[in-house]
């Protein structure tokens, strides 16, 4: 019964098809413009070389091992994780607005490493990830709460403005942490949201959560596909939607607590890219979610080469740019959301 549901609905498979494949391949060589873009222009022949014949001695290889590869690597990780914890919030919840950012994870996050800075400095970025899942968690348990507790039950609207109060108090609390702790400079462009500082060992340490976290949401794939349809058919179909949405939560606030970890609160990124691939390929999340991913991943590389090269040689965070794209993005959701009501 699940099977004959789930194949009616809406999908392009050939689309989605082509999005992986095409996807993958842009998006190597896009790594490969990521590491040759900054400050120091590099040619690709170099990024090349140092790649595959890295020299220690030469100072291009260094700027490019030590530097630019680990920030291309972390563009990509924390687009896709941000996308796919976008695409798992609006399927979970059927709510189009649904984003880590908006309904306050990503402030918890930034709350919680913003405490471990004032409080517990010098502690190791394993600890430090484990508190920005611990925040994650903080800014959902309130954003739900809070909407639960208004008559009427957890509508998009709600949601959405329990997320942006909740959000301003834990950023509001966050940077008067970093005044009296005098942490502002520390926390100030990690606030604002860059990659220019990652370093090899937060990739190490990033990367195999991400990747269980990812695969967690491909196996969540079709009980979220099902879920989106309503609670009321999902239950006739068989479903569990509570322990669907529990674990379906607890990907979201892993993903959502790695990115914040890496990245800072950037916000857009959750909300953008799941609009756009269900455009493109149907309504089920069996390939809604591994496409989030790399879309997701290109869509935040290039926006960290943009933000490169808007004032060279000087950063531009790359929350700037999804701010002037995602603000106006939201706008229209939340227009034809309205107007569907």
């Amino acid at each position: 019964m699940k099977t004959k549901e789930l194949s009616q609905l809406k999908t392009r498979p050939v689309m989605a098809t082509v999005i992986l494949t095409v996807g993958i391949v842009v998006l190597i060589i896009s790594a490969f413009i990521g590491i040759a873009v900054g400050a120091a222009d590099i040619d690709l022949g170099t990024v090349w070389d140092a790649l595959f014949h890295y020299n220690k001695a030469l100072t291009t290889h260094q700027i490019i091992w030590e530097l630019r590869v680990p920030r291309v690597l972390a563009d990509m990780m924390v687009g896709a994780a941000f996308a796919v914890a976008g695409a798992v919030m609006q399927g979970m919840t059927r709510n189009p607005l649904a984003d880590s950012g908006l309904l306050g994870l990503n402030a918890g996050s930034a709350f919680m490493i913003a405490v471990c800075f004032a409080f517990l400095p010098g502690l190791s970025y394993n600890y430090l990830i484990f508190f920005s899942f611990v925040g994650a968690a903080l800014g959902c348990v309130l954003v739900f709460g809070v909407s639960a507790l208004v008559k009427g039950g957890l509508s998009p609207t709600r949601l959405v403005l329990a997320g942006a109060a909740v959000a301003s108090l834990l950023t509001a609390l966050s940077e008067g942490i970093a005044i009296y702790f005098k942490l502002s400079q520390d926390l100030a462009f990690w606030f604002a949201g860059g990659v220019a500082g990652v370093k090899w060992s937060q990739i190490v340490v990033v990367w195999p959560w991400l990747i269980g976290a990812l695969i967690m949401a491909m196996l969540l794939s079709k009980s979220v596909t099902i879920l989106s349809l309503g609670d009321d058919i999902a239950i006739g179909l068989g479903q569990n939607t509570t322990r669907t949405k529990l674990l379906s939560m607890f990907v979201v606030l892993i993903l959502a607590g790695l990115a914040v970890s890496v990245v800072g609160p950037v916000g857009f990124i959750g909300l953008i890219v799941p609009h756009l691939v269900r455009y493109m390929v149907g309504v089920d999340y069996r390939w809604i979610i591994p496409c989030s991913a790399i879309i997701g991943a290109l869509l935040t590389l290039y926006a960290d080469i943009g933000a490169r090269m808007v004032n060279p040689p000087y950063e531009t965070p790359i929350s700037v740019i999804f701010a002037i794209i995602g603000v106006p993005f939201f706008l229209y959701v939340a227009r034809k959301e309205r107007r569907s009501l």
